[in-house]
């Protein structure tokens, strides 16, 4: 049986679960949005912890917090930074949309951590010597600047922790492909049609490059977040209640503590009031995963078969396909990375729409900042987890069917283009036509009809050197 504690907010008294590390307006704000039944993401909570430990630091050095207070309260903001107590931030994603329940979840927790240390009970924030979660651990703050700064931190904290080092792993593994098989040439193909041949390593040179930008993309979606921390600016981005010097401190101690540049926005009324940069950020994201979609169609496209289809790929095989058809096998992996396409493309909606005049946007503070970070960092999550499994479950035992490109490339038409400087080219395509009328290659034709000396053919025809102009 849940017994409860009784405390006190501005509006009232709450029952609060005795063993509870929240307070009153956490238990208010539980009771009030029961909506998704989703937290906050853990990231932003550990981002709130990083801050607050921050905040409390530039506090002491400004002479504006008391040494015991101020250290009491950086050990237990590191101990939240730390994932320790992730289950008392139960405060749902759809709640006020400054994410104010948020930050005053951190200030409760982190108050009665720090209360606790210095041998208070929980919920002691009224008595004499104790941390109180408003006057202490939110001092020189505001929900309007720690919950974007917040968002700031997680998002670039993810970035550069989970979906880099992935993006990293799949272009080199990409690479090596590359050069593998930069040996073996396939017929190309453009509009879903028989093209010149390519090589292998060509195509996956292009793949490669491919996965480079979007780690390069990556890399400036996490500095564009880094550099434009809205903290300092309290409620309207004035700055009131907060010393001059607090933010460029705060951004200071984090840099350190988390390795990135963190910098103070150049401009507080825009880094509050408009959240452009996650927008800016998430747009990344999307084309990172409009390049993983294209990628994995490619290579499912090009492994289909394997008697009816393309097939110049193997996929490894990972699952059986079907319960009804024995034997199938599917491109189960690619299909993974395809849809989280999709579900990015969404979420940039989401983030889009959050951001936008009129919705999320509106006066001197976006309205809409809990569910812009929830989408961002499923984003984040999910292409860093389906570049692994690619990687891994893909791309690392993926091999060439040689036997099957050679076979295209000598029944493909499409070889005649190699001729038209020699032929001209309406010729070629007549020949072309000819050669698929009756069934034949177009080696077979030219021949058949003396219209290139033997030699000369050869080396016309040959399929690597079409691949390497001049």
């Amino acid at each position: 049986m849940t017994t409860y504690r009784t405390e006190r907010d501005t509006m009232g008294e709450m029952q609060v679960p005795a063993d509870a590390l929240y307070g009153a307006s956490t238990a208010r704000a539980v009771d009030n949005f029961p909506v998704a039944h989703e937290p906050v993401p853990a990231p932003v909570i550990h981002a709130f912890g990083y801050l607050k430990a921050a905040c409390a630091q530039a506090n002491l050095e400004l002479g504006k917090l008391d040494k015991k207070l101020a250290e009491a309260i950086i050990a237990a903001s590191n101990d939240v930074a730390a994932g320790k107590y992730d289950e008392h931030f139960p405060v749902d994603i759809y709640q006020t949309g400054s994410g104010t329940s948020t930050n005053m979840n951190a200030n409760e927790v982190i108050a009665n951590l720090a209360n606790e240390r210095l041998g208070f009970g929980r919920g002691a924030k009224g008595q004499k010597g104790a941390v109180h979660p408003n006057d202490h651990v939110n001092m020189g703050q505001s929900s309007n600047d720690t919950f974007p700064a917040a968002m700031h931190i997680a998002a670039a904290v993810m970035l550069k922790e989970r979906m880099l080092p992935a993006l990293t792993r799949f272009a080199e593994e990409l690479a090596k492909k590359e050069k593998q098989w930069d040996h073996l040439v396939k017929i190309g193909r453009t509009h879903l049609m028989d093209a010149t041949p390519i090589r292998v390593g060509q195509v996956f040179s292009g793949y490669a490059a491919q996965a480079h930008y979007a780690t390069v993309r990556g890399g400036r979606a996490m500095v564009r977040l880094a550099e434009n921390m809205p903290i300092g600016g309290t409620a309207v981005g004035t700055g009131i209640n907060t010393h001059p010097e607090f933010a460029k401190r705060v951004c200071a101690s984090l840099s350190k503590t988390l390795d990135l540049s963190f910098k103070e926005a150049l401009n507080h009324p825009e880094a509050q009031a408009a959240k452009d940069s996650f927008v800016e950020a998430h747009g990344e994201l999307k084309t990172i995963a409009v390049s993983l979609s294209k990628i994995a169609n490619d290579i499912r496209w090009l492994g289909s078969g394997p008697r009816c289809g393309i097939f110049e790929l193997l996929l490894p095989e990972t699952q059986p396909g079907s319960s009804i058809m024995p034997g199938k096998v599917n491109p189960v992996i690619a299909e993974s990375m395809i849809q989280v396409a999709c579900r990015v493309f969404g979420n940039d909606t989401v983030v889009t729409t959050a951001g936008f005049g009129g919705i999320g946007s509106i006066f001197e503070l976006n309205v809409a900042m809990p569910v812009m970070i929830d989408a961002f960092i499923e984003s984040v999550k999910l292409i860093g987890n389906v570049a692994d499994v690619f990687t891994d479950k893909l791309l690392t035992g993926l091999q060439v069917n040689e036997e099957r490109c050679r076979t295209l490339i000598d029944q493909s038409l499409m070889m005649v283009t190699s001729l038209a400087p020699v032929l001209g080219y309406e010729t070629c395509a007549k020949l072309a036509k000819q050669a698929f009328k009756e069934n034949k290659t177009i080696r077979q034709l030219v021949s058949e009809q003396n219209l290139v000396p033997a030699a000369e053919l050869e080396k016309l025809l040959d399929p690597d050197g079409m691949t390497r102009p001049g």
